[in-house]
């Protein structure tokens, strides 16, 4: 075990020297210029009074000499000595620390359009295509064929894309850590298929190294419909959706014994994993593509597709006999815009004819993964279906397409799309709440080596200008006022795109846990109330890039608090959004009817109806 540890880590430090060598390091920014942004954004959202209490903290923390002078000298020389000062710690802190289940607390998932099948036959004939065209994507990420990607002219940060593969997440006591068992050579050769809860290793190349072709893969997955007419009373998978400590306890035990361990290990080294969904009960169209999102993100319950998953996977693709299909990824290993370019890949794969003829070559039968289940193991499953059930009745989720615009118009008034749906997302929870909340939305940082994410804080002060001003019945439109709304509307989107340029929040978490690690006491900055609530995020919030109909979504970040995804496409917008039903004050349906109606307004607000 410990010679595959560092056999990984000595790959994985090739394939970042590989994949990053063009891109710069990532800064750490000036302290100031954080602690400044820090305190802009608490404005809309504390009283004068409170503001002005922790303005002294942070001046104090801020001072010349001062406590936060001495870490930030000690981050700078973390980023001269490392490969990136931020990221390792971030997922360590944000996912591999965090101790709640990956089902809807971390995974997301990634909803597509509908294919033009309804039985098992059209499920099986395009899952093979879906498995040549991931094949086909690792390929050019093993061989080095996969451009470089760009945004503004600068070149983006790739090394996220060969982990995408073979790697998995193992569940500890205290703490999570990652396994990448993927090399462009003599690495694992096989996928994982699940169908009625069994799980089996399918190898997907020929003894020359060849990948299957559409038809060997088709021939395979009858194989293994064969093998699995019933529905196994043990859905080992849910035991992976489990609260990770408790997770990790029971994954100790299971791994006691040689065959559970044999099989585990399978499936963690696997290049993806492909759950093969039963029918579920069929539903209005109305709340399909709710009912979809559902089911990629949690399998709908024990009763229905959720033994089917493996949560810790990184990659998970589900094709449902219907026709629906979709994606769910692991958090600490993938994020968004490296899954949509691989989606993009597959997507165009899928159009075209499979050429290859297949070869005369008799395949091995794939090979059926057994568990064996003792009491203790019967337990942990009886309590994790259980669980499971309850989180999934908690959770409120409501997808629906705005079609009355796009990006297309926002770009015609010289706006940004991205900071237009923003200030509508908080104006509609204005309108729900009566009041504005701690808000992230989720950038990339692949502009620099190792990036991963950061917040972009909201509300500003012109985004709250703007929402008061906009409802304020005293304000009436026919007096010359219009021109004066459209100005602060202006105003919230250019100054919320000003943000998106940086964050700060990853910089505030790099002091902090510098300070932990040399053993100091955490800063009072960090202990200030102030600092709780701008960070108790009530809306989680995530622009989905893609070239087509996806939807996106993931459970959100705090009891009380929503997620909402979108991803705007020319002429219109797709949204998901989540709530917990065990809260009283939120709701998903009330706030996407608000935001479609808010959408709708700010569109009057340009364009008048006469």
């Amino acid at each position: 075990m410990m010679r595959q540890f560092f056999l990984t880590l000595s790959v994985q430090a090739a394939l970042r020297q590989a994949h990053s060598s063009s891109v710069r390091p990532q800064p750490v920014p000036p302290l100031l210029q954080t602690l400044q942004r820090y305190l802009t954004a608490l404005e809309p959202l504390l009283p004068p009074e409170e503001l002005e209490h922790t303005r002294g903290i942070v001046q104090k923390f801020g001072c010349p000499g001062g406590l936060g002078e001495n870490l930030q000298r000690e981050l700078i020389k973390r980023a001269e000595h490392s490969h990136n000062w931020i990221s390792d710690w971030w997922v360590q802190w944000a996912y591999l620390e965090c101790r709640q289940p990956l089902a809807v607390h971390s995974n997301p998932a990634i909803s597509l359009p509908k294919r033009d099948f309804t039985d098992w036959r059209g499920q099986l004939v395009f899952a093979s295509k879906l498995i040549a065209g991931l094949l086909d994507f690792k390929a050019q990420v093993d061989s080095g064929r996969l451009g470089v990607e760009y945004m503004r002219g600068q070149p983006l940060c790739m090394e996220l894309f060969p982990q995408l593969f073979s790697s998995c997440r193992i569940p500890g006591p205290k703490h999570d850590h990652v396994i990448h068992y993927g090399r462009p050579r003599r690495g694992p050769a096989h996928i994982t298929v699940v169908r009625n809860y069994q799980f089996f290793q399918l190898d997907v190349y020929n003894s020359d190294g060849t990948p299957l072709t559409e038809s060997q893969i088709h021939a395979q997955l009858l194989r293994i419909r064969s093998q699995s007419w019933k529905t196994d009373k043990q859905p080992m998978g849910i035991l992976t959706s489990e609260h990770r400590h408790t997770w990790g306890q029971a994954y100790t035990r299971l791994l006691r014994d040689k065959i559970n361990k044999e099989s585990v290990r399978l499936i963690e080294k696997s290049i993806f994993t492909l759950c093969l969904d039963s029918p579920v009960m069929r539903i209005s169209d109305e709340k399909y593509s709710s009912r979809m999102a559902a089911q990629i993100l949690h399998g709908g319950g024990t009763f229905s597709n959720s033994g089917n998953r493996w949560f810790d996977k990184t990659l998970q693709f589900v094709v449902g006999e219907d026709g629906s299909w979709g994606l769910l990824y692991e958090h600490a290993t993938a994020e968004g815009p490296p899954i949509a370019t691989l989606l993009d890949h597959v997507l165009d794969y899928c159009k075209k004819p499979d050429r290859m003829r297949a070869p005369l070559i008799p395949l091995p039968m794939p090979k059926k993964l057994y568990f064996y289940i003792n009491s203790e193991i019967k337990w942990d499953l009886e309590m994790a279906k259980q669980n499971l059930d309850i989180l999934i009745n908690d959770l409120d989720i409501k997808c629906f397409n705005f079609q009355r615009f796009g990006k297309d118009l926002v770009k015609q008034l010289k706006l940004s799309p991205n900071s237009f749906i923003q200030v509508a997302i908080q104006l509609a929870y204005y309108r729900v709440h009566s009041e504005v909340c701690a808000a992230c939305d989720i950038a990339s940082l692949r502009m620099f080596r190792g990036g991963r994410t950061d917040y972009i804080r909201s509300p500003t002060n012109q985004m709250l200008s703007f929402i008061r001003a906009f409802d304020d019945d005293a304000v009436s439109v026919s007096n010359g006022s219009r021109e004066a709304k459209v100005q602060l509307l202006r105003e919230a989107v250019d100054a919320y795109s000003i943000l998106t340029e940086q964050g700060i929040d990853r910089h505030l978490l790099g002091l902090k846990l510098q300070a932990i690690e040399e053993g100091l006491s955490v800063p009072r900055i960090f202990m200030d109330t102030a600092y709780g609530l701008a960070t108790h995020w009530k809306l989680r919030t995530g622009q989905v890039p893609a070239n087509t109909d996806s939807v996106m979504c993931f459970g959100p970040l705090v009891p009380d608090g929503y997620a909402v995804c979108y991803n705007p496409q020319q002429d219109h917008v797709h949204f998901s959004i989540t709530a917990f039903n065990c809260c009283e004050e939120t709701n998903a349906e009330k706030l996407a009817l608000t935001l479609e109606r808010s959408l709708h307004d700010l569109q009057e607000l340009f364009q008048p109806t006469v």
